[in-house]
């Protein structure tokens, strides 16, 4: 039994082909609208799987081939994060015979397609669970800064999140780790090669140049959406993280910053001590940005891929305080105005503070001077 899928997207296509050929499906794949019509004339599947939104063509001018053609009655799945009700309708005049919306369980994926045309003779390790492993609406690239992490990164998170979550993409970033980070990243990364890279630089340069050359590497990757970073030490809890993609995904921001704020409700816990001398930097950093912000320094952020040559083209000035930096490139790029009503602060529901930070309260002292670099070098 043959099935065709279509979808721009590898990390979305290689999850989607596994999972059917596990299940004995014959499976050819295509990146493009164009690549899924020259393939399906030839391999005359008994089922395709397509996606709307493309950068050739939509997905629906696929179905109008499949629909018009001697073998209209080849049955046609839409999974799709498209969400228009003016698209689906038109998806179902034009013959579509069910439609996904993501994120969708890889289960729910397999059951809709035995359902029109059938499971194979042979279902190879169907019995496996895949009800948790969810195909997501977008593709995300995350950064993940390491240095010295071998005692706290922690793996199965990590391994566990990217396995369940199909569409994310974690780059981790060796920053001239002395101790054996890169041995537990490289044992991280074993079975994950689809969704997890890593980029090892030989000299440590800092959290900031760290990001920034994770950044860019993701950057070059046009299958990812929204791109962001976050800490080693899981400080963020991802469940945070999913929603700041979300808040991005569903308005008009190019960033969305994570934001420690205490509220009720949520379990944000830091040092006293590390709290009061936080509120005093987070007063200097918002006089120096002139925009209202409560809390630039926290290492959740997830922004759309646009503006990453913007932000990240250039070195930073300081190995910490990039965060602002950031900011004020935007300020300056599209004047302060415009640049708060495209950056959104979000509170998470939880943050914890991670033993064995890498800033010490020495360095919290020499923030001072370097937020006055900043806005010297920036005025």
């Amino acid at each position: 039994m043959k099935i065709l899928t279509i979808d721009d997207q590898q990390l979305i296509l290689l999850s989607v082909e596994k999972r059917l050929t596990e299940l004995g499906y014959d499976v050819k794949t295509a990146d493009s609208g164009q690549k899924g019509i020259e393939v399906y004339d030839s391999f005359e599947p008994d089922l395709v799987l397509v996606d709307i939104n493309m950068p050739d063509m939509s997905g629906l001018d696929v179905v109008k081939h499949i629909k018009g053609g001697s073998k209209k009655e080849t049955p046609v799945l839409v999974m799709s994060g498209n969400t228009d009700e003016t698209i689906i309708t038109d998806g179902f005049t034009l013959g579509i015979d069910d439609y996904m919306k993501k994120p969708v369980s890889l289960s729910e994926m397999a059951a809709r397609i035995k359902r029109l045309i059938g499971a194979p003779v042979i279902e190879l390790n169907a019995q496996e669970s895949t009800s948790a492993r969810m195909l997501q609406k977008n593709c995300v690239g995350v950064v993940i800064p390491c240095y010295n992490e071998e005692e706290r990164l922690l793996g199965k998170e990590f391994r566990d999140f990217a396995h369940s979550n199909l569409g994310y993409h974690l780059c981790f970033v060796n920053d001239g780790s002395t101790d054996k980070t890169l041995e537990v990243l490289e044992e991280l990364k074993k079975g994950n090669e689809s969704n997890i890279s890593i980029y090892d630089c030989e000299k440590n340069g800092g959290k900031a140049e760290a990001v920034r050359l994770g950044m860019l590497l993701l950057a070059k990757d046009p299958q990812l959406d929204y791109i962001g970073f976050l800490d080693a030490d899981l400080s963020t809890d991802f469940r945070d993280f999913d929603d700041l993609v979300e808040t991005l995904d569903n308005s008009e921001f190019k960033i969305v910053s994570g934001s420690r704020m205490s509220r009720m409700g949520a379990d944000i816990t830091k040092e006293s001590a590390r709290k009061v001398i936080s509120m005093t930097i987070n007063l200097i950093i918002r006089t120096i940005l002139r925009m209202p912000f409560n809390d630039t320094q926290c290492g959740a952020k997830v922004m759309d891929r646009s503006v990453v040559p913007l932000l990240f083209s250039k070195p930073f000035i300081t190995k910490w305080l990039f965060d602002v930096e950031m900011f004020i490139r935007m300020r300056k790029y599209y004047g302060k105005t415009e640049a708060k009503k495209l950056i959104c602060e979000q509170p998470l529901k939880r943050w914890i503070h991670a033993d064995g930070s890498k800033l010490s309260m020495k360095d919290s002292v020499k923030i001072v001077g370097q937020l006055a670099k900043i806005a010297f070098v920036y005025r």
